[in-house]
């Protein structure tokens, strides 16, 4: 056969064997079904808690956020917030005009219904197309909604956003306001075996204070309250205090708070619109970041480098305006560029620019003593630069050269700087020797995780300038794979997992990269970005199922169910889990603990403690938490 005749018997082979494509591959979903397919589009990702980002997070927010627009319209004063950490169970509670009776159900379970879309009766809030509720619905193994209206309510129950109870309407002696219970789905396909963390929610609730002042916000009974707005916030953030008196400025809509420290590497914004945390910036982020440089730059007659000027800057910021667009139904970056939806008025940036410079600018006119403070630290950190450039265009230029033939980094394909719809999943896994990289490398998912391998135990870098960031080989190699040389603007990963075995050695490596992370980058950690992985420690197994214990009890629990012949095998190293185990570890059903860090957490002091030198309370610490493994019998 010739080459044309080939090329034609190989055309009518794929020909036939084509997919059918006819009318009956046409389907129409039902508006919870669509979201139960496709949560990405509504809650970003699904995840078991130990991401701030994860989904259950998200449901609690869309809730809370309907509540806090209520608020906002002058309706209730006060929100309960109540999670049962047993069950799961969430509760919001809050005190405003309640839902319309007859539409309760319709605007849970109806898409493209709600009072949002009357811009009298909500305005400048958060939410805008009525979707974030039904999403929750739809998500929910149990979900119900009671309103309360001037003596009267009315109560409905769904499971996965179909409706399974409708009572009528009847009298209440309780105040106005709206009711939602909801439990999230542990349907294996959604969220599992979650669980809420609770730093979480509590960083979530104070968000919600800092932007409503005097807005009482109660929490398993606990009460979240703020008078000063983003003030309280920088203050109770921020590690020590700041190099002079916080900057604290509100006008047209738009507050603004700002100090430096010089505990801070680079710059730590916290940015909001009508109250939503916007933690990727956006439009009113950048503007407002542009907009110091040219106040620093025109107040002291000097073209200053724009990350002299930012560098160990802390601020905060909160916008509000008409129906806001933002990039993601989960609403954490701005995409509007006008103060109005319909394009006039001014853009955000020329209102934020023209705000921050008169305010700023008058202010520190008047202070001139926190206009010095300043101005020396803009000048100790363009010395600071200054004496880094040879550093780091010699740390370039090797980088350069090793990254021919680097294979440290195996890189997958989808980044968080990147606008694809995966994003949020990107993962780099930092690990220790070829074999445990190797399991990761086979088993993960090239799209969006990635894997770095450490050659054994990093340099301790406790006490060290950053210089050694660039000198040290290893460290080098994976700052430009994380790429935050700068700033954290273009970080490609939106998860950092350290995987070390859990024994002595493992944990020193824990340490010695949390040292490297919390001596030049605490931002990464400070924005629950890091984590550690969780294996397994066990596998009990009979002839008909196999189980993975993360812990003691859990092995025991194992047992009892798979009967006391069960084989047990005890992991003691990532080197000994096969590829194919490995992804059950590193897949939808992966343990992350991540790296908390509070204010009460001064990172010199942890650092110090654990990585300085030997001290009496470090011993006594050391001895107190000493544990032996009993011998296990297989």
């Amino acid at each position: 056969m010739g080459g044309y005749e080939m090329l034609i018997f190989l055309y009518f082979c794929r020909m036939e064997n084509q997919i059918a494509y006819t009318e009956e591959n046409i389907k129409s979903l039902k508006w919870n079904e669509h979201i139960r397919l496709r949560p990405g589009m509504y809650i970003g990702k699904l995840g078991e808690g130990s991401s701030a980002d994860d989904g259950i997070y998200v449901l609690l927010k869309e809730i809370i956020d309907n509540s806090i627009d209520e608020f906002a319209m002058g309706a209730g004063k006060q929100i309960d917030i109540t999670i049962n950490f047993e069950t799961n169970m969430v509760k919001v509670r809050d005190y405003g005009r309640g839902i319309p009776l007859e539409k309760v159900v319709d605007c849970v379970s109806k898409m493209n219904t709600g009072g949002k879309y009357d811009s009298i009766a909500f305005q400048k809030s958060v939410g805008m197309n009525g979707v974030g509720t039904k999403a929750v619905n739809a998500l929910s193994e149990y979900f119900c909604v009671q309103s309360i209206r001037d003596g009267k309510t009315k109560i409905a129950k769904f499971h996965a956003g179909d409706l399974v109870e409708d009572n009528a309407i009847c009298i209440c002696d309780e105040p106005n306001g709206t009711i939602i219970e909801f439990k999230p789905d542990s349907d294996v396909r959604l969220f599992g075996n979650f669980s809420y963390l609770n730093e979480y929610v509590e960083k979530m609730i104070w968000n919600y204070a800092y932007l409503n002042r005097n807005l009482a916000l109660y929490y398993n009974g606990v009460k979240f309250q703020s008078r000063n707005g983003l003030l309280d916030l920088l203050n109770n953030n921020m590690e020590g205090e700041g190099l002079y008196t916080i900057i604290h400025l509100q006008e047209n809509g738009f507050e603004f708070a700002i100090t430096h420290s010089d505990k801070v590497v680079s710059e730590e914004n916290y940015s909001f619109v009508n109250g939503q945390h916007t933690t990727q910036g956006g439009t009113h982020l950048s503007a407002f970041r542009e907009a110091v440089v040219k106040v620093a730059k025109d107040f002291y007659h000097k073209d200053f480098e724009a990350s002299d000027v930012r560098s160990g800057m802390i601020s905060a910021i909160s916008l509000r305006i008409e129906e806001p667009v933002f990039e993601s139904q989960t609403k954490t970056k701005l995409g509007s560029t006008n103060m109005k939806p319909d394009g006039s008025g001014q853009a955000v940036k020329t209102f934020i620019i023209e705000n921050v410079k008169k305010a700023l600018d008058d202010y520190l006119h008047i202070h001139s003593d926190v206009a010095d403070a300043i101005l020396q630290k803009i000048l100790l950190n363009e010395k600071e630069r200054k004496g880094m450039q040879n550093v780091k265009k010699l740390a370039r230029e090797s980088a350069k050269k090793v990254s021919l033939t680097n294979k440290k980094l195996r890189d997958c394909k989808i980044h968080y700087n990147s606008k694809d719809e995966r994003r949020l999943e990107t993962t780099l896994f930092i690990t220790e020797g070829d074999s445990a990289s190797g399991s990761i490398t086979k088993s993960r998912d090239v799209s969006t995780q990635a894997v770095f391998s450490l050659r054994g135990k990093p340099y301790n870098c406790f006490n060290k300038s950053k210089e050694i960031v660039y000198t040290n080989e290893e460290f080098n190699l994976l700052h430009n794979a994380l790429n935050i040389d700068e700033d954290m603007d273009n970080l490609r990963y939106n998860n950092i997992v350290i995987a070390t075995d859990a024994d002595v050695d493992g944990m020193h490596i824990r340490m010695l990269m949390m040292t490297f992370f919390l001596s030049f980058f605490p931002e990464l950690v400070k924005t629950g970005h890091v984590y550690i992985l969780q294996t397994p420690l066990f596998r009990v197994r009979n002839k008909k199922k196999t189980l993975y214990c993360y812990s003691e009890q859990e092995r025991l629990n194992a047992i009892k169910e798979l009967g006391a012949s069960s084989e047990i095998t005890r992991f003691k190293g990532l080197g000994e889990i096969s590829p194919d185990e490995f992804s059950n570890f590193i897949g939808k059903d992966i343990r992350l603990e991540p790296v908390l860090l509070n204010k009460e957490s001064g990172i010199k002091e942890v650092l110090r403690f654990y990585m300085g030198d030997n001290t009496p309370e470090r011993q006594e610490f050391i001895i107190e938490n000493l544990r032996y493994e009993e011998a296990i019998n297989e």
